[in-house]
C-alpha cells in the first residue's frame, strides 16, 4: 500500500486574485486530489488506522467525504457503503458507484444520511467514517499546512487562512497545521453561505447550536451542527478565527469568475472560500482592524469538489438567478 492516499498538491499563486486583493494570494490546489477534494487527506490517513481489517467501511456524505471513503476503500481492496442525502446531485452518485461504493439515498439533509450511516454500522460491523468530527481526520488534513510552509520556504509567512466551513474538520486540520509549523497566531477566515452556517450561528449564539434546516444552494456545507473542536478554537483566541459569511448568490459568482480567470470549476463550497477576495470581505476586515494593513500573502484552500459538472453550473444559475 502507498504511504498515503493524498497527493502534494500544487500552490500555485493568483496574479488576478491578488490584484483583487492588494497583497499575493497563493492557491492550495486540493481540487487536483485523486477524489476530488482536500477529504481524501483526513479519510485517507483514518481508514489506513482503522479499516484494514474491516468488513468494509460506511460514510455518510453529500459528495466529497464519500468520494475519498469510496475512493480509499477501493485502493484498500475492502468494501464501501455511501449514505447520501436526497439533495445529493445525480453526478455525485455516479461518481461513487464508478468508485466501486454501494449508495444509499436517505432522507433530505446530511444529518439524516448520518443517521443511517451510524444504523448500518452498527447493524452490519462495518467501520463508521465520518466526513469531519474526528481527530484522525484533522491529522489527515494537518498536512495541507506543512505542504504549504515547504513550498512557501523559510521566512514566508502567510497573513491569513482562507476555507470554507461545512461541519468543521477542515478548520480543525488547519488549525492543528498551523501549531505544527509554528504559524499558530495565523488567523483564519471561515467561509460559509447564508443557510449553511452552523459554524456562525455558534460564534453569535457562544455555544454550538444545531439549524433548524439547510436552505443554501452550497450542499456540501450543509452540517445543521458544527464539530465541538472547530467551535472551540473560534473561541481560544490562540489562532484567531473570523467567521464570515457570504450569500449563494456571491458564491456562485465566485465559481463563476474562478472558471473565467483560472481556468477551474469548483463546487459552490469552495465558492464560498474565493468569494472573501472576489466580494471585497478581507479589504472589508483590514478597514474593521480585523486584519492587518498591509497583509502578508493570503493562502486560499481551494477545496474543490465533486458534486460539480457544467450541467449542475447551470442547474444553480437557473435556481439562483430565475
Amino acid at each position: 500500500m502507498t504511504e498515503h492516499f493524498h497527493l502534494n498538491t500544487p500552490l500555485l499563486e493568483s496574479v488576478s486574485m491578488s490584484k483583487c486583493a492588494g497583497t499575493t494570494v497563493y492557491l492550495k490546489m486540493e481540487n487536483s486530489q485523486p477524489s476530488g477534494s482536500f477529504k481524501i487527506r483526513g479519510i485517507g490517513h483514518m481508514c489506513q488506522q482503522l479499516a484494514t481489517q474491516s468488513k468494509g467501511v460506511v460514510c455518510s456524505s453529500g459528495g466529497n467525504a464519500g468520494m475519498a471513503a469510496a475512493y480509499a476503500a477501493r485502493h484498500m481492496g475492502v468494501p464501501a457503503t455511501i449514505v447520501v442525502p436526497s439533495s445529493s446531485p445525480q453526478v455525485v452518485i455516479q461518481r461513487l458507484q464508478d468508485q466501486g461504493a454501494a449508495v444509499k439515498v436517505i432522507g433530505k439533509v446530511w444529518d439524516d444520511a448520518n443517521a443511517e450511516a451510524l444504523r448500518l454500522a452498527e447493524s452490519e460491523g462495518l467501520t463508521y467514517v465520518p466526513p469531519f468530527d474526528h481527530p484522525l481526520l484533522w491529522q489527515g488534513h494537518a498536512s495541507i499546512m506543512s505542504e504549504v510552509a515547504a513550498s512557501l520556504g523559510p521566512g514566508v509567512k502567510p497573513g491569513a487562512v482562507v476555507l470554507s466551513v461545512g461541519g468543521g474538520g477542515l478548520l480543525c486540520g488547519v488549525v492543528q497545521g498551523l501549531k505544527d509549523v509554528g504559524w499558530a497566531e495565523v488567523p483564519v477566515i471561515a467561509m460559509e453561505t447564508v443557510g449553511a452556517d452552523c459554524l456562525n450561528a455558534a460564534v453569535k449564539a457562544g455555544r454550538v447550536v444545531t439549524l433548524d434546516d439547510i436552505t443554501s444552494e452550497a450542499k456540501c456545507l450543509g452540517a445543521k451542527t458544527v464539530c465541538r473542536q472547530a467551535f472551540e478554537y473560534s473561541q481560544s483566541g490562540e489562532t484567531p478565527v473570523l467567521s464570515e459569511l457570504v450569500t449563494d448568490e456571491q458564491a456562485l459568482h465566485a465559481v463563476e469568475t474562478f472558471l473565467n480567470e483560472e481556468r477551474v470549476l469548483v463546487e459552490m463550497a469552495c465558492g464560498a472560500t474565493l468569494a472573501a477576495v472576489y466580494t471585497g470581505l478581507v479589504h472589508r476586515l483590514q478597514q474593521e482592524g480585523r486584519l492587518p494593513t498591509p497583509l502578508r500573502p493570503l493562502l486560499l484552500i481551494v477545496c474543490g469538489g465533486s458534486s460539480i459538472d457544467v450541467e449542475q453550473l447551470n442547474n444553480l444559475r437557473n435556481k439562483l438567478r430565475s
